[in-house]
């Protein structure tokens, strides 16, 4: 696999950013616990999505809760730092799999600036740009759509893979896509728990899937639990899909993906 050369960190830093050029990096009690997206067409990988851990074992929810809003921006900056060296550590990308990140919008000042340290890191740790996606929760309450429409644009000028993420979970994911196209939506998993035995759910499914292909979005299915869902969902078009069904999350670990 050919690297996407990294771009000079200093290059990207443009003046005017003084979060970006003055914040100092903290340590948070934090680790990455790693979750597969699987492509049930071939039973292989296409990403790991990187989950925020307490080194105390508590979840996401209890770790982000626990982060002031003058804390948001170092700590999502050590998110991403944690999640390209743990990840580098675990040879990831050798995988052909994606790493995938969730990322705070709200936290990013400027988006050639604020995106220094995920260079440095994937720099230090020779991890490709090609092998990073950034996700972006629907339910995020956004300061600014204007905002997060340049941030989707500079991280795919930079080569980065862009996605929605609960995608149906609130009331912003169709004007969302009307701002800009991402390059996938994960559809939450209210909409896909229990499909099989749903008619509403799987047509419902079905026009977002005829919708995304139409403007060049690919839809993966989060959330699924059983043989069941994830053989309805195959035949509905959906092949990238995650959850309890292939693996849970490990901790600083790749899981294997069950059959």
């Amino acid at each position: 696999m050919s690297h996407m050369p990294l771009p000079d960190p200093q290059v990207l830093e443009p003046a005017g950013c003084a979060a970006c050029a003055t914040s100092p990096a903290r340590d948070f009690a934090i680790t990455m616990a790693f979750q597969p997206i699987v492509d049930v067409a071939t039973g292989r990988p296409f990403a790991y999505e990187a989950l925020v851990r307490g080194l105390d074992g508590s979840g996401a929810g209890a770790v982000i809760a626990g982060i002031g809003c003058d804390a948001i921006y170092a700590f999502d900056q050590a998110c991403r730092v944690k999640a390209i060296t743990l990840a580098a550590e675990l040879g990831l990308a050798d995988t052909g799999a994606l790493l995938s990140i969730n990322f705070l919008p709200n936290a990013v000042y400027e988006p050639r600036a604020c995106i220094r340290r995920t260079l440095v890191a994937a720099r230090r740790h020779d991890f490709p740009l090609d092998r990073l996606m950034f996700e972006l929760s629907e339910a995020e309450r956004l300061a600014d759509d204007d905002h997060l429409a340049r941030i989707v644009r500079e991280y795919r000028s930079m080569g980065f893979t862009t996605a929605i993420d609960d995608f149906g979970a609130g009331h912003s994911g169709l004007a969302l896509l009307a701002r800009f196209r991402p390059d996938l939506v994960k559809l939450d998993m209210q909409l896909v728990r229990d499909i099989d035995g749903d008619p509403a759910r799987r047509a419902i499914v079905r026009g977002v899937v005829s919708m995304m292909r139409e403007l060049g979005v690919r839809v993966v299915a989060e959330g699924i639990e059983t043989r069941a869902e994830s053989e309805a969902l195959a035949t509905l078009g959906v092949t990238l899909q995650q959850g309890y069904r292939f693996a849970r999350p490990a901790v600083a670990a790749l899981p294997a993906i069950a059959a």
